[in-house]
Order: structure tokens, then C-alpha cells, then sequence
């Protein structure tokens, strides 16, 4: 296959590809798995260098960079739900000087300084709630402020949460947002029942509370009543202990308290300030903080951080900070919001507290890529409330510039309290004992001696990607992902008792499994019950295997997802499979071809062509095509397609569409005939730009882009774009 060098300079190429990666597995750690691993300020320099980068280097831009999506995506453990209005992030001060000169924005942006309200920071878990003529009729998380995960189930269990407001007249719409939280004792109660169960202890209140809210309810209820209706010698205990299970979900739902801190859409109530909100919220019967405060001048404000800098163990739960809003709406509307974040609002961070632990060791963990990674693991210690003993350490590099030893008493903090953080070693407490740390020289899952992918690589990786069992497991584990096939019943449990059974020896064995070579393997099998010979499978056993088969026909997008090509997400799939219709069309298109691929680009391209220039990945595919998976996407029916009417043009859509979900709007732009693109350039055609459009919007002006608004878009679908601009 023919492969022509990128114009990028080989060691820019090289830094986007490690800021990407850090970035995404630090957005995972963070947001999907509840264990961060960096600290606010290093992501924040790390995103910085990543926006400077591809300003300087424009053609490194693609939809899979984290400057063109969102943090904080929803886990795949329940159904979305779309925000009636966006969520935003909050931007931080960390010391007077970055609060001061929030404070000059705001006064030269309105000619002087507005009322300020002020209110706690909530280390918690930020949801959506959304009333309709007073009753409850949906509660999601946060997600990526766009979409979050529908909770509504599991919120009937939360006192907090009203399921009517008690208006005599409610609203006909009311989206009310806030923070789901444990208070500090609730909070110790949950980890003493971790620790009394042998389970890990939650390393924080927020975490424990998304851990807590994430519970599958209904599946619970479901357990329990197929439980109640077993009969047999077993029947009893399993009663037993799923009714005890059952209890125990219940009772830390049911712990969990809920303050508002604002709302989104309404219809049928007329407020003109924050803090008439929270006064009409209270008459409802919504929890509000009783901590909030109205000042009219800086000083006021500043009153009030130093306070609840002082006070802050004194409040019933863990907070981080202070939020800091301009009160009248007029003038939130006037200041407007960036693409992440509003102007009129920002979170005053208190400094982090800092204990010393003992450095116990240095460990590292093989990812799904090989990249080897050093963490710390430390003597457990209690650092703003709650019980930290690891943080990662990036890079052997990393180790070195910070001088620790294996063995030295530490300095811990944790940065914006809520990331564990080894800031360096207590010198002076040295006793000699101490030793450095040694990267490993070979993989410590299959002894395949470490290299960096590319020379100048900080990061080491294992380079033996066919067979490295850590490298197999996470892969396995990633096909049967919600954003890959979504193979239920192939959790990371079952991936790993695939692979040490021998069931298969990589992921193109999967499609290959049967019954049979399931009942080889005790994790699939039960005893038999009476009249049945022969091991039994179970029914998670059941479930992967009819789920392994409908998987076979997911369109060809997710299938390239599935594959763990680096840097192909499923925006960068969806193009790609757009596109060609076919693996063995991307497989044969050069690296130009593939990078004038809207969405694409050359880094991703390059990462393409190598990984089809494998001759073992070309060998999954073909075992993945003899077991009937399905590698092509059917040509379009002419004559069911909808009138091409934007057929040519290549659409960016941002925003909130009226009527449409994100991917709705997309498909409707498909449809149609469009390619649609995740990030805005010289080839858009047009933007269509919605409710919060942010820097996308920004950038087609800059670039000239024609601007199509979101109540035009129905007409652009229909008419196309020369009828939306001549309207």
C-alpha cells in the first residue's frame, strides 16, 4: 500500500499524538471511571499546548481532538437524555489575582460591577431535573452538558428530590439544575460498609455519590423478584441476600441529599436574578443552600471566600470552593457564554491541602495501546476528605523531574481537592533506605522488552500488540463496548476468562465462539441442575453469544471502532465508513485519500494505513468476514433516499437544534445527501449553529463560512442551502 509522508513535521505530528492521548485518558479517568488521575492545573496546560499546537499547525485538526468535543461524556450504562437547555462548565480562579481579574472582565464588559451572588461549592455529582406542570418527569446527569444519562428510575429513591413541586400553580416547564451529594457522616457510613464488604472505599464524596446514583435499580428489582419467585433448598438464601443487597442500594440512595444551584428551560414563571430563583425553588419545596448570599460590592465577595476558607470543615458536606455568578439575568445574557463555559460565573478554587504519606512503590500498568505507565502507591492517607493511595506519575520522566524514591515520605495533595497529586519527597526525612525508581526494561504482562513507538517518544511502550495479554484483554474488552458493538454479557471479567481459557486468542476469535467452547471454560458454565447432563452455560453465557450474533450486522462505523485503530473514535468511523462503504476500500486508499476525508486528516489517516499494513490485523478481518460479520454498508435504496437536496455540501451543525437530538440532526444532514463534519474549515459549505454554539461559530465567521440558524434548518433540509440564504 502506498504511503506518502504528511507535510507536518514528524515531531509535531509526535507531540499532538501524546497531548491527545493524555487529554482522552485523563477525560475517561475522570468523568467515566471516577479515578482522576491528573490534576486540574496539569490538564489545563496540557489543553493549552494542544490549542497552540494546532493553531500553528492547522492540518492537525480532526473531530477526534479534544478541542473539538466536549469532557465529562456520558457512561454507557443508561439511556441519554438530551438537555432542553446546555449545561456549561464552570471556569476556575485558583489565588486572588486570577479572582481580580475576573472581576475587571466583568466591570469593562458592563461599565461597573454588578450584584454578585455567591454560594458553596458542592463537591458532588451535577444532574438535570426537569418538571412539567409540576411533576417529576426526568433526571439525568450532567454528561457532556449536551447529553447526560437518563437516572429518572433511581430517583424516586432520593428524599431530596421532590417528585411534585408544591405550587399551587407550578410551571408548565421547569428545568431545574443542581448537585447530588453524601454529607461528610453519610459519606463515612458508605466506605465503612465498602471496607466491611472487602470492597474498595470510595476515594471521595463525589465519587461516592456517581457511584452510588449509577446503580441499576431496575435490574435490582428485577433480581429481587425473580428471586421471590424461585422455589427449591436454594431459594431462601438467594432471598435472603438479595433483599439484603436490595436494602442496602436503597438505603444509599436514599442518603444522598440534592441542593439546586440554578435552572434551564421554563415556561409559565417570570424571574429576572439568580437569587429570585433560588427564593421561588425554596416555595416549591426544591432544596436551595440556606449559604447563599447577594453582595453589591467585591469586598462583599471576598468576605465571603475567606470565610468558607476558614469554615469550610464546618458545612454538613465537602466542598471546594466558592461560586461566583452575577445575579441579574439581563446582564448573564449581555456577558454570554464561551464555547465551555459561561462569562458571568466562575468557581473560586480553595487552595489544596497538603499531607505527607509514605511512598511504598512505583508500579506501572500496560494499556490497550502498550503504553506503559508509572503510578505511585502510597501508605493510604486522608487528604480533603477522603482516603487517597495512588496517583498516577505519567512517565519515568515525570518520576525524575519530581525526585522521588521508593520509599521516601511524600508530599500529597490533591489539586482543586478532588485529584491525588505527589508534589515531591520530604527531603529532610530521608533515612538512606530509600532507592530509585527503574523503569522496567521488559513488559511486566508478557516480558517484551519496552521501546518508545517512535524515536523521541517520552512514552515507552510494549511493542508486542499480537499477543502482550494486557494489550489483549483491554482490547477484547473494548469491542464489546457500548461505543464499539455494544456486546452485552462481555464485561472485563468475561473478556479475561475468554483469553486464559483459550476460548480465543485474540479478537478475531470472537465471532468464532459457540456453545461448545464455552462450556470449556468454568467462568461461562454452571452445575447441572436436576435432569440436565453436563456443565450448563449461564445466562451471561447466553446473552454474549445471541449478542455476539446480532453484532455481526452494526454498520460498518462501529466495526472500525471496534478494531482499537489509534485515534479513531467514532466521529473519525462514521467518516471514514461514509466515505467508502467498505473495510476493504479503507484498507486499499492511500494516505491522501484517507486524509481528504472530511473529519479525517493526516494523523488519523497515517494511524489508518499502519494499522492495515499489519499483516495480523488484516488477518482479524478476514476471520471476522468467514464468521459472517458484516464489513459493508449496503449502497443507499435510490428509491427510498429523501430529496438530495444538500447533496455536496459539507455541514458542521453546533449548538442546540430545536426538535432534534445532536446525532438527529446529523442523520437528517445525511439523509439529505450532506457529509457532515465535527470540526468547522475552509471545505464547510456551511454551520448550522444553534443555541450555545460557542467556537465553532467563531471560527466559521472568521473563515467566512455561510452561517445557516437553527430555526432555518427544517428549511435547509427541504429547500437546501441558496433558499435558507436567499430567505
Amino acid at each position: 500500500m502506498a504511503k506518502k509522508k504528511s507535510a507536518v513535521a514528524t515531531s509535531s505530528r509526535q507531540q499532538w499524538e501524546e497531548l491527545v492521548d493524555a487529554i482522552n485518558e485523563a477525560r475517561a479517568a475522570y468523568y467515566q471511571h471516577e479515578r482522576p488521575t491528573i490534576s486540574d492545573e496539569e490538564y489545563d496546560r496540557l489543553y493549552r499546548a494542544l490549542e497552540e499546537l494546532e493553531t500553528a499547525h492547522p492540518e492537525l485538526v480532526s473531530g477526534e481532538s479534544p478541542t473539538q468535543t466536549v469532557g465529562g461524556d456520558r457512561s454507557e450504562m443508561f439511556e441519554p437524555v438530551q438537555h432542553l437547555v446546555r449545561l456549561y462548565s464552570l471556569d476556575n480562579a485558583f489565588n486572588n489575582d486570577e479572582l481580580s481579574a475576573w472581576f475587571d472582565r466583568i466591570e469593562r464588559a458592563l461599565g461597573s460591577m454588578p450584584r454578585l451572588l455567591c454560594e458553596v461549592k458542592i463537591d458532588g455529582l451535577a444532574v438535570d431535573i426537569v418538571y412539567r406542570d409540576g411533576e417529576l418527569v426526568s433526571v439525568a446527569t450532567r454528561g457532556d452538558g449536551v447529553t447526560g444519562e437518563d437516572i429518572t428510575y433511581n430517583a424516586q429513591f432520593i428524599g431530596a428530590i421532590p417528585e411534585r413541586l408544591t405550587a399551587k400553580k407550578p410551571p408548565s416547564l421547569l428545568e431545574v439544575r443542581g448537585e447530588v451529594f453524601l454529607s461528610t457522616g453519610n459519606f463515612d457510613k458508605v466506605n465503612d460498609e465498602q471496607m466491611a464488604a472487602g470492597a474498595t472505599p470510595f476515594a471521595n464524596p463525589r465519587n461516592a455519590a456517581s457511584g452510588t446514583i449509577r446503580q441499576r435499580m431496575d435490574k435490582r428489582v428485577e433480581e429481587l423478584t425473580a428471586a421471590r419467585a424461585a422455589s427449591g433448598t436454594r431459594a431462601q438464601a438467594r432471598i435472603e441476600r438479595v433483599e439484603l443487597e436490595y436494602a442496602l442500594a436503597v438505603g444509599r440512595l436514599s442518603a444522598l441529599g440534592f441542593t439546586a444551584h440554578g435552572v434551564g428551560a421554563r415556561e409559565g414563571i417570570e424571574v429576572t436574578s439568580q437569587s429570585e430563583v433560588y427564593a421561588l425553588l425554596d416555595t416549591m419545596g426544591v432544596p436551595v443552600s440556606d449559604r447563599m448570599a447577594v453582595h453589591d460590592s467585591v469586598d462583599g465577595v471576598r468576605e465571603y471566600i475567606h470565610y468558607y476558607s476558614e469554615h469550610r470543615h464546618d458545612v454538613e458536606h465537602e466542598i471546594d470552593g466558592v461560586v461566583i455568578k452575577v445575579d441579574e439575568f439581563a446582564l448573564q445574557s449581555e456577558l454570554g457564554e464561551t464555547s465551555r463555559a459561561p462569562r458571568w460565573a466562575i468557581a473560586y478554587k480553595y487552595p489544596p491541602e497538603v499531607v505527607r504519606t509514605r511512598l511504598l512503590d512505583i508500579a506501572v500498568n500496560v494499556g490497550r495501546t502498550g503504553r506503559v505507565t508509572p503510578f505511585a502507591v502510597m501508605d493510604p492517607v486522608l487528604v480533603a476528605g477522603s482516603t487517597v493511595s495512588m496517583a498516577t506519575l505519567h512517565n519515568q520522566y515525570e518520576v525524575e523531574r519530581k525526585g522521588v524514591l521508593i520509599g521516601d515520605m511524600v508530599f500529597l495533595r490533591k489539586a482543586g481537592d478532588v485529584i491525588p497529586e505527589v508534589i515531591g519527597p520530604v527531603v529532610e526525612a530521608r533515612t538512606g533506605d530509600e532507592r530509585p525508581f527503574i523503569m522496567p526494561t521488559t513488559c511486566p504482562d508478557c516480558g517484551t522488552k519496552l521501546r518508545p513507538e517512535k524515536e523521541g517518544d517520552k512514552d515507552i511502550r510494549c511493542p508486542n500488540a499480537v499477543s502482550c495479554p494486557a494489550q489483549l484483554r483491554e482490547r477484547l474488552f473494548h469491542v464489546a463496548s457500548r461505543g464499539a458493538l455494544d456486546i452485552e454479557g462481555l464485561g472485563y471479567k468475561a473478556a479475561v476468562a475468554l483469553l486464559e481459557c483459550g476460548v480465543v486468542q485474540n479478537m478475531g476469535d470472537l465471532f468464532l465462539i459457540d456453545a461448545n467452547s464455552l462450556r470449556t471454560c468454568p467462568f461461562f458454565t454452571r452445575e447441572p441442575a436436576k435432569g440436565e447432563v453436563g456443565p450448563q452455560l449461564t445466562e451471561n453465557a447466553k446473552t454474549m453469544l445471541a449478542n455476539l450474533e446480532q453484532a455481526k450486522s452494526k454498520p460498518l462505523w462501529r466495526m472500525l471502532v471496534a478494531l482499537s485503530i489509534r485515534h479513531v473514535g467514532p466521529t473519525a468511523a462514521q467518516a471514514l465508513a461514509g466515505e467508502f462503504r467498505s473495510i476493504e476500500a479503507i484498507a486499499g486508499a492511500d494516505i491522501d485519500r484517507l486524509a481528504d476525508v472530511e473529519g479525517v486528516g493526516h494523523v488519523i489517516a497515517e494511524a489508518v494505513a499502519e494499522w492495515f499494513g499489519e499483516e495480523w490485523h488484516r488477518q482479524i478481518i478476514e476471520k471476522w468476514e468467514r464468521a459472517g460479520v458484516r464489513l459493508v454498508d449496503a449502497a443507499p435504496d435510490e428509491s427510498a433516499l429523501a430529496p438530495q437536496t444538500l447533496a455536496g455540501l459539507t455541514i458542521v451543525i453546533t449548538g442546540s437544534i430545536p426538535g432534534y437530538t445532536r446525532d438527529g440532526a446529523a442523520a437528517a444532514a445525511l439523509a439529505r445527501g450532506a457529509k457532515v463534519a465535527g470540526s468547522v474549515s475552509k471545505k464547510t459549505s456551511a454551520l448550522v449553529a444553534g443555541e450555545s454554539a460557542g467556537s465553532k461559530l467563531d471560527k466559521a465567521e472568521s473563515l467566512g463560512v455561510r452561517i445557516v440558524p437553527a430555526e432555518s434548518f427544517d428549511v435547509l433540509l427541504q429547500q437546501g442551502l441558496d433558499a435558507v440564504l436567499k430567505g
